[in-house]
């Protein structure tokens, strides 16, 4: 176990490339020092907003949260792995070009507008299409930027988002925990880090598991399959998947993560997996749901009795099964998350293990996991061309 509610099963690797950490790296005051971006997994990081504007904005049963990559997708894996628990809809506008039904478009909305810098391009014209008469709230550095001044003229509140909060580090600071709020979660509920960070089982678990990933990476099996059974977790991936590309990848160096949707893949992808190159390691993720619908067995499937009043959990909970133990007789590299409990506490439990373990790969692999150079050169060039 990882946690009481994650099962976890590290790589079976015997010999490890080994990463040395002093017994006291772990203490919180040690790791905000040396890497501040930390503070906002603790419970003791201090908000840019309070509960006075949530009291404000939960009149609306509405919310367009507008932004790109990190300013979106930590509140897109909360408001889908947690679903279940807000009557809130929430409309994420996360590439260029808004696509919205006329009765969204028409329907009173409260615009959550999201950008580190102020300045992102598809940002600022999706919002230029959205604004409107809707209420307008701004996520963004307090300096002078295309959104802050936009505000300005709105007169629309603008909640700070910190300078050294990383886009896709941010899921834990307003940008994730204000949308959170608002669909009627509780932040404090996120915020494991303090509690993991003092046991002594979490901390072996995740320097067993950064050790076994540079080994794998060594061997230069560079592509990181996620084999997700889980169809509410599509989003929290494409939250990892930002996470470990877009920080480990630098100087030639880096980590390709790939979501397969399983256990649809299996008519798709798995013969690759099976039979193709070496160069994939894999992570299986499922979510064991309590209560899912049952098969009933039609007369004319008498050759299908086997499957009768299995339930959808039990059916897909076989087929991962049945791939691990075939992965076990290929020898391919695996780790294993199972999801005991589909919870706030879960869900943040996640985000700072995988926050944790990025951290640290980059620091063993001696790239800069917090920057992102190569994207800034897009930027420019598109800059150029529309100038």
């Amino acid at each position: 176990m990882l946690t009481s509610r994650i099962k976890f099963n590290n790589f079976q690797i015997i010999k490890k490339n080994k990463i040395s950490l002093s017994s006291s790296f772990f203490q919180p005051n040690n790791l905000f020092s040396k890497f501040p971006i930390l503070k906002t997994l603790s419970s003791n990081y201090k908000y840019s907003f309070n509960k006075k504007i949530v009291k404000r904005l939960n009149r609306f049963s509405i919310f367009r949260l507008i932004g790109m990559g990190g300013s979106t997708l930590g509140a897109e894996a909360i408001y889908q792995f947690l679903q279940n628990k807000t009557k809130k809809k929430f409309i994420f506008i996360n590439n260029l070009k808004p696509i919205l039904s006329k009765n969204e478009k028409n329907k009173k909305a409260c615009n959550l507008i999201i950008s580190k810098s102020g300045n992102t391009l598809e940002t600022i014209s999706n919002s230029s299409l959205l604004i409107n008469k809707n209420k307008n709230i701004f996520i963004t550095e307090i300096k002078s930027s295309n959104l802050f001044n936009l505000a300005n003229k709105l007169k629309s509140e603008v909640i700070e988002h910190k300078n050294y909060v990383g886009g896709r580090y941010s899921v834990l600071s307003e940008v994730g925990m204000l949308p959170a709020e608002l669909m009627g979660l509780k932040e404090k509920k996120f915020k494991r880090f303090n509690k993991l960070v003092k046991s002594k089982h979490f901390i072996s678990n995740l320097i067993s598991n950064v050790n076994s990933i540079l080994t794998l990476v060594k061997q230069k099996k560079l592509n990181s399959i996620i084999l997700n059974y889980d169809e509410n977790s599509d989003n929290l991936f494409k939250w990892y998947q930002q996470l470990v590309a877009e920080s480990l990848g630098k100087k030639s160096k880096g980590i390709l993560p790939i979501i397969s949707t399983m256990p649809k893949d299996n008519h798709s992808l798995m013969q690759l997996y099976l039979d193709g190159p070496k160069n994939n390691f894999y992570t299986f993720f499922s979510v064991n749901e309590k209560k899912t619908e049952k098969f009933k067995l039609n007369k004319t499937l008498n050759a299908l009795k086997y499957l009768n009043n299995k339930s959808f959990t039990e059916i897909i909970r076989a087929q991962k099964k049945a791939t691990e133990i075939v992965f076990k007789k290929e020898k391919l590299p695996f780790r294993s998350f199972e999801i005991k409990d589909r919870s706030e506490e879960t869900l943040g439990e996640l985000f700072s293990f995988f926050i944790l373990e990025t951290i640290l790969l980059g620091t063993a692999l001696k790239v800069n996991p917090f920057d992102q150079p190569s994207v800034e050169l897009i930027k420019k060039e598109t800059k150029k061309i529309l100038s």
